[in-house]
């Protein structure tokens, strides 16, 4: 019988993962990983669900890790004016990580998660790819796109056709607890989310700088570059009589730079560690792709420009609010077959 080790949370979609895999004829066992002291309640989930489920339960703690690989590089980001994607560093670094360990220290022979995505092995790329979900607004395929092919290979995603209303009804009609448990958060680490107190009470107060326009006018003062990200509108803290955006964010002179209309970038430029699945940029540069900003953006259409080890993507319209930090995730089209070519950290944008 095949061996799969699923990444439990308690929550509704791994544990409705654990079932299916049991359907499938899979002996399932579970590991749930204590990230921080907010993940307390995630624990007891975990066991609540391991038990009514009927698997073995392993836990990890991995807050000193997590602390190392996540939360100082969060801070450190935000500190700096960028706005990080904790998720997509996380998967690689620490879930699937000690996911992947665990599975193999003890005799699994495939990981599971609860992951809205579809993993399907390519021959022309050689190579196991991340597909997009069915379900468009479910899709968590940008969250995974860091992962290498040693957790991909290993990797089952039993919901990647199914929708979130369909996987409720499942865990009611299981009788489990998480039936109508929240969906999780992104910045699961931080308490009621507010990051700005949360770095400010464990690393460094944003000293005060300038708000200015793009010509260097002094609007007035912000109380920490932390305290704002790209395209934000509502509490700037100055009263201007109209409507201000942040443009971007000025680390270096410590300023927040304000325009009183939307900023849109075209031109988005990754980091030099951009990574790429085998094969996938084979073909012609000006070959048209599609990007994903955000984890909840659209799909973008686009060109790609590579120069000196970097690349820059190219969009056909204008995006508003792309901000330092963040992820880029590169796909081969737009629908539901669509499948991660490679992804970046962003740079800068013009």
């Amino acid at each position: 019988m095949n061996r799969a080790l699923l990444a439990l949370s308690g929550g509704v979609d791994s544990s409705v993962s654990a079932e299916l895999l049991k359907r499938d004829g899979y002996d399932v066992g579970a590991v749930v990983m204590m990230m921080s002291d907010e993940h307390e309640k995630t624990i007891h989930a975990a066991r609540d669900a391991a038990k009514a489920l009927d698997i073995p339960l392993f836990e990890l703690d991995l807050r000193r890790e997590f602390k190392s690989e996540i939360i100082d590089y969060f801070a450190k980001e935000y500190l700096r004016g960028r706005t990080p994607s904790p998720c997509v560093r996380c998967n690689p670094k620490i879930k699937f990580k000690y996911l992947l360990q665990t599975a193999l220290d003890n005799g699994y022979s495939y990981i599971a998660t609860g992951h809205y995505a579809k993993i399907v092995y390519s021959e022309s790329h050689n190579a196991h790819l991340i597909h997009r979900a069915s379900s468009d607004k479910r899709d968590q395929s940008y969250m995974l796109a860091g992962l290498g092919q040693d957790v991909l290979s290993r990797l089952i995603c039993p919901l990647s056709g199914m929708e979130k209303s369909y996987v409720r009804d499942m865990a009611l009609k299981l009788g489990l607890k998480c039936h109508d448990a929240p969906d999780s958060v992104e910045n699961c680490f931080i308490p009621n989310n507010d990051y700005a107190r949360f770095i400010e009470q464990n690393y460094s107060r944003s000293p005060y700088g300038n708000c200015v326009t793009e010509d260097g006018v002094i609007l007035g003062r912000h109380n920490g570059i932390l305290h704002y990200t790209v395209g934000q509108r509502k509490g700037l803290g100055i009263a201007l009589g109209r409507p201000a955006y942040v443009s971007r964010i000025d680390s270096g002179s410590n300023e927040v730079v304000l325009s009183f209309e939307k900023r849109t970038a075209t031109k988005i430029n990754l980091s030099s560690s951009f990574e790429v699945f085998p094969g996938s940029f084979s073909c012609k540069p000006d070959n048209k792709y599609y990007c994903k900003l955000r984890s909840t953006g659209a799909l973008l259409r686009c060109v790609l420009e590579f120069n000196d080890c970097k690349m820059t993507v190219v969009l056909d319209e204008p995006y508003p609010a792309v901000s330092s930090g963040q992820a880029a995730v590169i796909y081969d089209g737009c629908g539901e077959s669509a499948a991660v070519l490679g992804m970046g950290t962003i740079d800068s944008c013009e």
